[in-house]
């Protein structure tokens, strides 16, 4: 027998913007990702469906409230840290 797991997916605006401003804050632009070729327009849409499917939406909204200033790290809970690490260091070069 089969069994299906269902996830509750997040509204698809609030975590493209919660995506791109995690990724602003640690001064990584997403559209110069794609331009420069670092990232595909397919892997951009799993980045925003991983945040629609992460439970930490609203601690997400917390932490970039608080924020004044670049930080080179996505906070501890963000389900796209190590994408954003890659992409930290690939445009930094």
């Amino acid at each position: 027998m089969m069994s299906a797991e269902l996830r509750f997916m997040g509204d698809p605006a609030r975590h493209f913007w919660l995506t791109r401003s995690v990724a602003r804050t640690m001064g990584i632009s997403l559209s110069e990702a794609m331009a420069t070729g670092h990232l595909s327009a397919t892997d951009y849409a799993k980045l925003v469906n991983t945040c629609r499917t992460c439970p930490n939406a609203t601690q997400c909204e917390s932490w970039l409230g608080e924020r004044r200033d670049a930080l080179p790290d996505a906070p501890d809970h963000c389900m796209n840290c190590t994408t954003f690490a890659r992409l930290a260091k690939q445009l930094a070069h």
